[in-house]
């Protein structure tokens, strides 16, 4: 490891390993070496080779070259959409899976935390661990037929500019998640969701690392048990893997699903059923009721829709005729958590630096200068009080550290 320099009191050590092979001219021979791991801070190679080995480089093939980030006491700000003001102890950042297995291999301070864009944490204090973060790009066609096209999709592909380039694709699916924050790693945690869609329904297959040994492994849909915002990753398998691709089958021919909310009419009002449409239908949608993270701290949907069963669902709307009721094909009944906190009066009463959306008010938002403390207790008192009014427990949907 190399000291690279320092930035107030961040800490940047940059880590480069080459693995090469050589052949070099001796007296006698021409010989050929594989090397170990040789950490470089530039790429001297020629010079190394020849310094270590005192012979003639004749050719130099270089197997991999990686470089792996790691800083010390990092700002999170940029790294959690609420825009909560804490700092990591350690925070590594890793472009390929040979570079993840090679970082699990070594000693990090624990606690240990994985990171997509952060659209989906609530950090309250300082993180005293080490915080792994995926730079894996890449969107790979790995085949088609004539209805389906299969894609695989590096961990740290912003979502949305992946959704983005399956419309320009013509691939159907994705569509209605248009401009979720995040990372496609994230999609398959969370299995995201929105207008009817979730990416667990196009998702085929999970690659990941096995923290405990830097094992590969991979998951098929069924393995990750994917349910309305829940994964396998999220219950017994939490924080035991790293996602480093997704696979997912998209469509050829559409496939719209319209019927969620007001989104059939918007794009009636864009000019009809397309993909194009569709996506655009959903960002102004979207857009209208949602802060932009970039001006509003948030993390989107603080709280999920709870699910009851159809018969408090039917004692519900018998008190409440208006309460919007969405059933299930279990028989069960998704209630919406933002208009039971809105009945709540919550719009109207919004603590010092934490409040809901005007827009919307399944969104907490930092007003400005919060802690993370502070949003957790405001979150406590709207549940407390949705509970008291009508009797249904909500959940955090975001992640709280």
């Amino acid at each position: 490891m190399s000291h690279d320099g320092c930035l107030g009191n961040v800490e940047y050590i940059s880590l480069r390993t080459v693995n090469f092979k050589i052949s070099v001219r001796t007296p006698e021979r021409i010989q050929i070496f594989n090397s170990r791991e040789l950490n470089v801070r530039e790429n001297f190679l020629y010079s190394i080779i020849y310094c270590t080995f005192a012979v003639e480089v004749v050719d130099l093939e270089i197997i991999f070259f990686y470089m792996i980030n790691e800083y010390k006491n990092y700002p999170l700000l940029q790294h959690n959409t609420f825009g909560i003001d804490v700092s990591a102890a350690s925070f590594v950042e890793f472009s390929t899976v040979e570079e993840l297995q090679q970082l699990l291999a070594k000693e990090w301070r624990r606690p240990l935390l994985v990171i997509g864009g952060g659209s989906n944490l609530l950090f309250t204090g300082d993180f005293n661990g080490t915080i792994f973060h995926s730079r894996i790009m890449g969107i790979d066609l790995l085949g088609e037929n004539d209805t389906d096209v299969f894609v695989r999709v590096g961990s740290g592909v912003n979502w949305d500019e992946f959704v983005a380039y399956c419309v320009e694709q013509g691939w159907h699916g994705l569509e209605n998640l248009s401009l979720i924050p995040g990372e496609v790693g994230a999609s398959a945690v969370q299995n995201v969701g929105a207008y009817g869609v979730e990416a667990g329904d196009f998702i085929v297959k999970v690659d990941a690392i096995s923290i405990d040994d830097a094992y590969p492994c991979a998951f098929t849909n069924g393995d990750c048990e994917f349910a309305y915002r829940h994964s396998i990753f999220k219950t017994e398998e939490k924080d035991r893997y790293i996602i480093t691709h997704v696979i997912f089958r998209l469509k050829k021919h559409a496939a719209f699903k319209l019927s969620y909310g007001n989104l059939k009419e918007k794009v009636e009002e864009l000019g009809g059923a397309t993909l194009a449409n569709v996506r655009r239908a959903v960002c102004e949608i979207r857009r209208a009721k949602l802060p932009d993270p970039a001006e509003i701290g948030s993390a989107g949907s603080f709280f999920m829709n709870p699910v009851v069963s159809s018969a408090i669902a039917a004692r519900l709307i018998e008190d409440y005729p208006a309460m919007p009721q969405y059933p299930l094909p279990d028989g069960n009944v998704k209630l919406s958590a933002g208009w039971m906190i809105e009945q709540c009066g919550w719009k109207n009463t919004p603590h010092e630096h934490v409040g809901v959306y005007s827009k919307q008010a399944l969104v907490v938002i930092n007003r400005g200068g919060a802690t993370g403390g502070e949003v957790v207790e405001f979150a406590n008192a709207v549940v407390a009080s949705v509970k008291e009014k009508f009797g249904v427990t909500l959940h955090m949907e975001v992640n709280v550290i």
